[in-house]
């Protein structure tokens, strides 16, 4: 899934230095926990070493202390500067790699990212002729960040089936009439925590007849979001295991046919004479710099020991100094890092890859937001 990374851009423009910490938040088991207490000074001391400054370290040791009353498997990212915890996250699971531990002068939220991919927001919608329960989630948060109960109305709800031939059909057309209203109703709502929340995903579950009529009046560019399953949410037990279960499969079948979409519009883009895509760290450094770029597609172990020139202001990041363009440079950075800043900065997207998907062995690639060649729009453009 790409991830949009405009939510930290705020992060991105304050002035170091930042500490980061990715670690373990578990209070380890009875025989475990000394260690898990430990761990706060374990991490200070590391810092400290790395040069973090005095109150910073303050900062740091109370914000990795454990996580009682959460359950095992979790980990921790915080991002401490002048300070000030600016970030500090639960992350439900165990590390997803070693820990990280740094001090720099911008924030390294790459551990956090690679953790959690995104927050990818979806909603689950138990539909009846009546009404709806909708629920608005985010994989990897516990629990709906929200739910919204919409009740239509109930009179005279139900069709006759026995009784005067035109008065049943009266009756009959004025239920469906009724039905239509409410479900006009529930799909307003929907396609509203859609726009305020933006849903990648659409679960209608519930009746058959009320998903049909729900679906068809969502707003057109929603209705493709739209996935159905044929259970209720609130039934209790094992059956509501299974429903949930099967949510995480279409979230994930979500999730990879984005990512087969945006790879193969990277592939379309190969061979053009004006291509909407770049491949390879100065290339994409030189897209950043301009803001055209849409998605940074990403292998970060690849550019592990590349680094780049990490900038004050616009354009961000740079390969040398010349290109710096009069703005300040804040320090040479791990090019993972500096790559993500100047993405967030101009509101790229992002998409981690592993080895072996870009061509040729390439690092970082980019799709963009205007053709590269002669016809390529000026900077101010985008």
């Amino acid at each position: 899934m790409t991830e949009h990374l405009h939510k930290f851009a705020d992060l991105y423009r304050k002035q170091g230095p930042w500490c980061a910490a990715y670690v373990d938040a578990g209070a380890g088991t009875v025989e475990g926990r000394e260690a898990a207490e430990v761990r706060p000074g374990a991490v200070r001391r590391a810092l400290a070493e790395k040069g973090a400054p005095p109150a910073d370290l303050e900062a740091m040791e109370a914000a990795v202390a454990p996580a009682y009353g959460v359950p095992a498997p979790v980990s921790r990212f915080v991002l401490v500067r002048q300070g000030t915890e600016e970030l500090n996250e639960l992350l439900p699971g165990p590390l997803m790699g070693p820990k990280h531990l740094s001090v720099g002068p911008v924030p390294d939220l790459l551990p956090l990212l690679k953790h959690r991919p995104e927050e990818f927001p979806y909603i689950v919608a138990e539909v009846s002729r009546e009404g709806a329960e909708i629920r608005l989630a985010y994989v990897g948060r516990p629990g709906p960040a929200s739910v919204q109960d919409v009740e239509g109305s109930s009179e005279d709800i139900r069709k006759l089936s026995v009784g005067d031939g035109w008065a049943q059909d009266k009756q009959q057309r004025r239920t469906e009439g009724i039905w239509r209203r409410n479900a006009d109703e529930v799909a307003g709502q929907i396609d509203s925590v859609v726009d305020s929340s933006g849903a990648r995903l659409i679960v209608l579950a519930g009746d058959v007849r009320a998903r049909g009529l729900v679906q068809d009046q969502l707003a057109e560019a929603h209705r493709n979001l739209v996935r159905m399953l044929d259970s209720h949410t609130r039934t209790g037990g094992a059956h509501h295991e299974g429903f949930e279960d099967r949510v995480q499969e279409l979230i994930a079948l979500q999730w990879a046919d984005e990512q087969e979409q945006i790879m193969d519009r990277l592939a379309l883009q190969q061979g053009q004479a004006n291509p909407e895509s770049t491949t390879g760290i100065g290339a994409v450094v030189q897209a950043l710099q301009q803001a055209q770029v849409d998605v940074l597609i990403l292998n970060d172990t690849a550019l592990a020991d590349h680094q780049l020139l990490a900038l004050a202001v616009e354009p961000w990041v740079a390969t040398a100094e010349e290109q710096a363009l009069g703005s300040d440079v804040l320090g040479k950075v791990s090019a993972p890092v500096a790559l993500l800043r100047a993405a967030a900065l101009t509101d790229a997207r992002l998409l981690l890859v592993p080895d072996g998907v870009l061509p040729g062995g390439a690092g970082v690639a980019a799709l963009l937001r205007w053709p590269t060649g002669p016809e390529a729009p000026g900077r101010n453009a985008a």
